[in-house]
């Protein structure tokens, strides 16, 4: 399948809702926690066994999409996004049929496994191709799609919810619940393949050349990036802003009700799932402002404030959130903006260091960090929260050593921030064929891959 390119007259505008169909399709992945219950109570799972389903997705995200990556810039995204649009829809599929036999582990395997790798394709698929409609702003077009991974469980929530209400929350009710799931993410996704086009190359010189559409400023390719410093810092940055965020997503519910349990005014089980809701759009919007923001005041500068001003939100909730509820829920909702505009910003950051050849492919390699943070985040509140329950404490107690923790891990964040400077020409495209004596570009692309 050839990279679908542009006409002449075809409006870059378009690319962002191609996009968004399959960001705001895979978001749902942050929705599974309304399947869990079900699942639990009709085949007779405990907490920890429900989760697997998505734990498993978590990580083949991050796997498929570090090794995925430099397919996906190499076939473009018409094919990334058919790849994320049959995994992700089989997926379901193999989980209404494992719902419907009570067969497990066929739900661990559709959802997690053949589904992750539609989330891990179907995350970074639009990525490259935004960065080269829109090298003026990427980190507002980056945005705008992975605006959609933020908000896709908005939507997600209260469909799955319906429908489990509808068809029941037995087995078979479940399985039909995930066949029509399948089914309407693969034509809402159908959308995004049939829509999305890249930018036709600058001059026929260049295409002659074997480089890239779009050469400005340095370029480097995906194996040259891991060999690089700036890489790695990125990869702390973002892995020590995603650990801070999911640690409160993850614990959201139970933390602002322990919080003010012995209060006056305790939070109910209903003003604690709108705090959730309250925190996805947060992120969401996080996403689409924090990242604008960043082609203003650069890259480096956004993350300062991610970093730095996160520490002092949980400085803040640590020293009093205890005592002033929309204290507590308004360093919340800025830590998890911070969360998702450190997601939507990464690709623009990249971008800037290592140009736009492969970026596609190292962000799918820096993604590793979310699977890392995924299970860091929520294994340091949880596990700390039981500590210091088994020690007798309760309340806003069970969480003050985390709350340390997680300042720590974002001042850690911020000095690699600091460390980071432009990548070395040593580094760049033209430098390394040089080294190697190589007689063109074709020849380091096809060592990359």
């Amino acid at each position: 399948m050839s990279p679908p390119i542009a006409p002449v007259g075809w409006s870059r505008w378009l690319v962002p809702p191609a996009a968004l169909s399959v960001h705001l399709s895979i978001g749902q992945a942050y929705a599974w926690s309304v399947f869990k219950p079900p699942l639990e109570d009709a085949l007779g799972l405990s907490g920890t066994q429900s989760a697997l389903p998505f734990q498993l997705g978590i990580v083949m995200l991050g796997l498929s999409a570090a090794f995925g990556g430099t397919l996906v810039e190499r076939r473009g995204p018409r094919w990334a996004m058919t790849v994320a649009l049959v995994c992700f829809s089989s997926g379901f599929l193999l989980s209404a049929l494992g719902a419907a036999t009570q067969q497990f582990w066929l739900i661990v395997l559709g959802y997690g496994f053949v589904g992750g790798i539609g989330l891990g394709i179907g995350y970074i698929s639009p990525v490259s191709t935004l960065i080269k409609w829109f090298p003026d702003r990427p980190g507002m077009a980056t945005g705008i799609a992975i605006m959609g991974f933020g908000g896709g469980a908005l939507i997600a929530s209260p469909w799955s919810a319906q429908m489990l209400e509808s068809f029941g929350s037995d087995s078979k009710g479940i399985a039909l619940a995930f066949l029509v799931h399948g089914l309407s993410y693969a034509v809402f996704m159908l959308l995004g393949v049939l829509l999305v086009r890249v930018p036709r190359p600058r001059t026929e010189q260049q295409r002659a050349d074997g480089g890239p559409a779009t050469a400005a400023g340095p370029q480097v390719s995906a194996r040259q990036a891991l060999r690089t410093p700036q890489f790695w810092l990125l990869w702390v940055v973002l892995c020590m802003n995603v650990t801070a965020g999911i640690g409160i997503l993850e614990k959201a519910a139970p933390m602002i009700t322990d919080f003010f349990a012995d209060t006056s005014t305790p939070v109910s089980v209903t003003a604690a799932a709108g705090f959730v809701a309250l925190l996805s759009a947060a992120n969401m919007a996080g996403r689409i402002g924090w990242s604008s923001t960043s082609d203003l005041i650069g890259r480096k500068n956004i993350y300062r404030l991610y970093l730095g001003a996160g520490t002092l939100m949980y400085a803040l909730i640590a020293l009093v959130g205890d005592s002033s509820k929309p204290l507590f829920v308004l360093c919340a909702l800025v830590i998890l903006s911070f969360y998702g505009g450190g997601f939507a910003t990464i690709p623009a950051y990249l971008k800037d260091l290592f140009g736009t050849y492969q970026v596609g492919a190292i962000h799918g390699r820096l993604l590793t960090a979310w699977s890392t943070a995924g299970v860091l985040g929520p294994l340091i509140v949880n596990w700390i929260a039981d500590r210091q329950e088994e020690a007798g404490k309760d309340g806003a107690d069970l969480y003050g050593t985390s709350l340390l923790i997680m300042m720590g891990l974002l001042v850690i964040g911020f000095v690699a921030n600091e460390l980071v400077r432009p990548v070395h020409p040593s580094h760049h495209l033209g430098a390394v064929t040089a080294q190697k004596g190589a007689p063109d570009v074709r020849q380091q692309q096809a060592e990359s891959a």
